[in-house]
């Protein structure tokens, strides 16, 4: 089964400093019931907390690949 994603980010690819925001921001223009996939090379829990706090009720979190290299979470922002 093939999943598709409004959009990616691969983590590993920003510096500690602007993942959040990158992710966050990537977050903010999905439209009711799409999806992005993020990715990164350990278990963003904090990252996830974060979103509990600062987007509660509005997104899903699916782990699609758990490690141990590779993390791949489809984040979905919830029909209203």
């Amino acid at each position: 089964m093939s999943e598709t994603f409004a959009a990616t980010v691969n983590a590993t690819e920003y510096p500690p400093s602007q993942k959040h925001k990158v992710i966050f921001a990537t977050f903010d223009i999905l439209q009711p019931g799409q999806a992005m996939l993020l990715v990164n090379d350990h278990d963003p829990m904090p990252l996830r907390y974060q979103f509990e706090l600062e987007r509660p009720g509005i997104f899903t979190w699916d782990y699609i690949e758990q490690g141990p290299q590779t993390f791949r979470i489809k984040i979905e922002r919830k029909q209203q």
